[in-house]
């Protein structure tokens, strides 16, 4: 994949005109009100996972409508003190995985709390735990993208959005764990939902996004063929009269809208070849992000951006913490 999207110095200048639903915060304090009336009902098992320098523990929690939401919880063995946490939310179509998988945080002593992501994990890359037992409402295409279209309170990131900003009141209540030092964080799909969800939050340390899903999706749908943005292009080119109801429900889950209001300390990463969540996709929600924020740019990536790299940039950022 060659450069496609804007040259490098007008996406650092990116600031489209995207308007934002009048009750944009009012939905999403309606949602997050009638989630809160249900528990959060966190239970904690240890888990044997052949690792004899971390405890890990198998964690359910109460997430959106009171769906049992899986995660793990990995810790470095034997550190005193209440420990820095990062929260953390996977890509598309994968889940949780196994505790193996999540070791680098706890090496560097930060406790390490990665949530399943309802309904997917399918993939043979990282499998998840979790169901979601809201039924769809309305046609669909393919996966996850289009589950609810009709309003927003049938979206399926609703239910998402609202998992993940539960898995941080989780993290903060867990024994060993430093309330004031939770930073949230996650890779495509999961970094649309860190974005989110450090829109929707003001007690966070700090957020990792990395080439962000579920941002700008009127441009991302118009200049990348690759999916997941193509479900939507895919159910539009059938659904021809659905387009104004489907953009309006899309808006409230726009990355743009979240990171405009997103406070805490940021870092971004992204690929100036990404076909998949294109440059000016991410730009267009870095540039509005209102925290102190630094973005890492990778010329010669696609959508793995700095892969192994960046994982390095996040334990200098995690250090600064």
């Amino acid at each position: 994949m060659a450069l496609f999207d804007l040259p490098l110095e007008q996406l650092r200048e990116y600031r489209p005109d995207v308007p934002e639903p009048a009750d944009f915060d009012e939905f999403w304090k309606t949602t997050l009100g009638e989630a809160a009336g249900f528990g959060l009902d966190v239970r904690t098992e240890p888990y044997d996972a052949g690792l004899v320098a971390v405890d890990v523990h198998d964690v359910t929690f109460a997430g959106w409508g009171g769906h049992p939401i899986k995660a793990w919880l990995v810790k470095p063995k034997g550190v005193e003190g209440p420990l820095p946490c990062v929260v953390e939310y996977i890509g598309y179509s994968g889940g949780r995985s196994y505790p193996w998988a999540h070791t680098t945080y706890p090496a560097a002593g930060w406790a390490h709390f990665v949530m399943d992501t309802r309904g997917q994990g399918y993939g043979n890359w990282q499998p998840g735990d979790t169901a979601d037992p809201y039924g769809t409402t309305g046609p669909t295409n393919k996966g996850w993208m289009t589950q609810g279209l009709e309003a927003p309170e049938h979206y399926y990131y609703r239910r998402v959005f609202t998992d993940a900003y539960r898995a941080v009141d989780v993290a903060k209540g867990l024994d060993g764990i430093d309330p004031d030092r939770i930073v949230v964080a996650g890779g495509s799909q999961g970094g649309g939902i860190t974005q989110a969800v450090g829109g929707l939050r003001a007690d966070l340390a700090g957020a990792m996004v990395d080439v962000p899903f579920l941002t700008h999706f009127q441009r991302a749908v118009t200049i990348t063929d690759a999916f997941p943005y193509q479900e939507i292009v895919e159910f539009l080119s059938g659904q021809r009269l659905r387009e104004d109801r489907v953009f309006a429900t899309l808006n409230y889950f726009d990355g743009l809208h979240f990171a405009a209001r997103g406070t805490a300390p940021a870092l971004y990463s992204v690929g100036l070849m990404d076909d998949v969540c294109p440059p000016s996709t991410v730009f267009a929600a870095y540039n509005r992000w209102q925290g102190d924020k630094r973005i890492t740019v990778w010329p010669w990536n696609r959508h793995e951006g700095g892969g192994i790299h960046q994982r390095g940039e996040h334990l200098k950022f995690l250090a600064e913490r």
